[in-house]
Parts: C-alpha cells; structure tokens; sequence
C-alpha cells in the first residue's frame, strides 16, 4: 500500500506486545502509525492528526475504547475508527457502531482484515 500524505494511523492498545507487533506489521505496508498504551494518552496528546485511522482495542484498564471514541467524537475529532476486541459480543458489537466505529474486529485478526479495514476508512474519509 503506497503511503497516504497525511494520513497516519493511530494504534491504541494496552498490550506492549500487541502494540509493537500491530505497528511492525502496518509499517510493512507503507503506513505511519503512532501508538498510544491506553486512551488516556491518545486524549492529553495535542497533536493528534487531521486526517487518518483510530485502530482502538476495546479492553482496556481505565477506559474502554467505545468511550475513548465517544469523547473523541465529544471533541469534534472524526478520524475513522476500527475496534480491535477478543470480547466481541452482540452487545459490544452495536455500542460501537452506534458510536461510529466503522468496524469491529475479533482477536485474532484474520489474514488482512485489518489491514482491508483501514484501507476502506481511509478511502471513505479521503
């Protein structure tokens, strides 16, 4: 995937592991990505970027991502959004797209879903 001028992927999970591969494996394909450990820390950063992608992990200490997502949205911040989880239920499921998610995604992720995910957000939101 070539480069997107601008656009740079905001990786927020709380598993050091999960991060560092997550990042590892979008920079193979071209991408910026910045990573955050929790949504704390994606909120005091005043430098977030106008135009790219939120890959959030839902379970999180502290915050959970759906409400890392609606304060963003709070703040008027409308970066397409991907929740990554491993406890996808129903319910979890239609919180996230209520909120605007554009997809839920279950851990493991499966071959480039992912990766097909930004690629349409960051299409859409071009």
């Amino acid at each position: 995937m070539p480069k997107t001028p601008g656009s740079i992927i905001l990786v927020i999970e709380d598993d050091d592991a999960v991060r560092r591969s997550l990042k590892f494996a979008l920079e193979q394909e071209g991408l910026e990505v910045h990573l955050y450990e929790s949504g704390e820390r994606l909120l005091s950063d005043p430098d977030l970027p106008p135009t790219g992608c939120l890959v959030v992990d839902y379970a999180m200490p502290g915050m959970d991502g759906i409400t890392l997502v609606e304060r963003l949205r709070q703040r008027h911040v409308t970066l397409p959004a991907l929740l990554i989880t491993a406890k996808s239920s129903p319910a979890v499921r239609a919180r996230a797209l209520r909120v605007g998610f554009r997809q839920v995604l279950e851990k493991p992720l499966e071959d480039n879903s992912l990766l097909d995910g930004i690629r349409n957000a960051l299409a859409v939101s071009a």
